[in-house]
């Protein structure tokens, strides 16, 4: 899937009162600014340079081409002293979380050989408290990276801002499919959609089952055959495939394509009991495989109607850490490791190997059958996210950062990660509990618990992490 690339607006600026008493300060500045202009078209951004600005006029106009540009995030570079006065019109009327960088040239002056004019260079630390304090006053919300121009400690961090940016986005413009119905009973995952919107952005669009089932009976027998073959080659199958089974749940598979793109979906989370085998159990019953593929190309699909799962998930995909659908299964105090997965939609991007299709007669608490996805997350440091609603309705980011570590797991046709959080599974496990987050998660590759403070602070989210 294309994913819309993140919108970065970048304004440089300095004290124009300085060109005229050190004419080579500003070329030197610019060429800073190209620099860094260079280093976040890399980061595959698309970026909105208004240029460089030296007084409070050229800044209100900056404001105003930002503002018209509609940015993810807006970047404002230090590169000498300024004003704030020069960047606060930038920040108020973007409507665009701001960050601010003091990048100077190098690691350190030489202080031997410098004048007054060299220094100014190296001075885009002097503004930043003042811009902090300006922001605080105006009730603009402050984040802020510092090093220098090649400092890679330094663009480490701006990545990450980029990605959170990247996240917000996504929810922004997001549209989050919800088709069927709750599993009956399952308080904790029920969400009220107009939430949604009012906390994260974005539309919650609810769907019928029927709005599958129609799509799914105009797929052709060529468009199943060439799933069909797309499925041979993606998954290992084992012997207990039904063919019928399978052929029926590329079917659905195909239908499910036709649905996300009917309705332009970033996210689906479903579920739909259907009774004694008519054609919506049928449906419902095979929709892993199509779940599987969609979330697999960036559009995450989580069963049993969990909608704040499936926007867990959109996080740790767009992050870069894939994001499968996840519970608790066991816990192993003899290997001090918490087993965890799910039946249904799995990140076939983060397996550990090729994945499996298993034929299944029956799901747990389910009725239905047909094919299920099997495999290991990808052995190595992971991240569980949750996205928790709390009593007054608002949410909040849950995480918690582990190992996926090898040793025995079940073959029933569910994704299972052995997960070492480094204590005891018990205590782990009440804790995690205890955080308000419901009985689904997303769980991901990689330690991303300081690129999730980065999309809890643009979301305006609280963010709980289990240690």
């Amino acid at each position: 899937m294309a994913v819309r690339k993140t919108k970065i607006g970048l304004v440089a600026g300095g004290l124009g009162a300085y060109w005229p008493q050190f004419p080579e300060l500003l070329p030197q500045l610019q060429a800073s600014a190209r620099r860094v202009s260079e280093r976040f078209s890399a980061l595959d951004c698309e970026v909105v340079d208004v240029g460089f600005i030296s007084d409070p006029h050229e800044g209100a106009a900056a404001a105003e081409r930002l503002r018209l540009a509609d940015c993810d995030l807006i970047v404002g570079f230090l590169t000498t002293y300024m004003t704030a006065s020069m960047l606060v019109p930038v920040a108020q009327r973007s409507g665009a979380p701001v960050l601010l960088l003091n990048l100077q040239p190098t690691e350190a002056m030489d202080h031997a050989s410098f004048d007054t004019g060299a220094w100014l260079a190296y001075c885009g630390a002097c503004p930043l408290p003042e811009m902090a304090n300006a922001f605080e006053r105006c009730g603009i919300a402050f984040r802020s990276v510092s090093g220098y121009v090649e400092d890679e400690r330094a663009w480490t961090r701006i990545e990450r801002w980029i990605k959170a940016a990247g996240v917000r986005a996504a929810f922004r413009h997001g549209r989050h499919g919800l088709l069927g119905h709750l599993y009956p009973g399952m308080m904790d995952v029920s969400t009220d959609p107009t939430l949604v919107s009012a906390q994260l952005g974005g539309h919650v669009e609810i769907l019928e089952i029927d709005d599958l089932r129609v799509r799914v009976e105009k797929v052709t027998s060529s468009e199943t055959d060439a799933r069909l073959t797309e499925a041979s080659e993606i998954f290992t199958l084992d012997d207990s495939v039904k063919p019928d089974d399978l052929r029926w749940a590329c079917q659905v598979s195909v239908g499910l394509d036709r649905l996300v793109e009917d309705f332009q979906l970033d996210t689906l989370a479903y579920y739909h009991r259907g009774l004694d085998g008519e054609t919506h159990e049928r449906v419902a019953a095979g929709m892993i495989l199509g779940a599987s593929l969609l979330t697999a190309r960036g559009i995450p699909a989580a069963g049993e109607y969990e909608l704040r799962t499936s926007l867990a998930m959109l996080v740790m995909d767009r992050l870069g850490a894939g994001g499968s659908f996840t519970e608790l299964q066991a816990l192993n105090f003899r290997d001090n490791v918490v087993e965890m997965g799910h039946d249904g939609p799995a990140h076939l991007a983060i397996s550990s190997a090729k994945p499996l299709l298993r034929g299944l007669g029956i799901y747990h608490g389910k009725r239905g059958w047909g094919v299920s996805v099997e495999f290991d997350v990808a052995h190595g440091p992971v991240t569980c996210l949750g996205l928790g609603q709390l009593r007054d309705g608002s949410f909040r980011l849950i995480a918690s950062e582990g190992e996926v570590v090898p040793g025995p797991l079940l073959q029933i046709g569910n994704t299972t990660s052995r997960v070492d959080f480094g204590q005891d599974p018990g205590e782990w496990t009440d804790a995690w509990s205890a955080s308000g987050v419901a009985h689904h998660w997303a769980l991901g590759t990689g330690h991303r618990v300081a690129e999730l403070r980065a999309v809890a602070d643009l979301l305006s989210l609280d963010l709980q992490v289990i240690q």
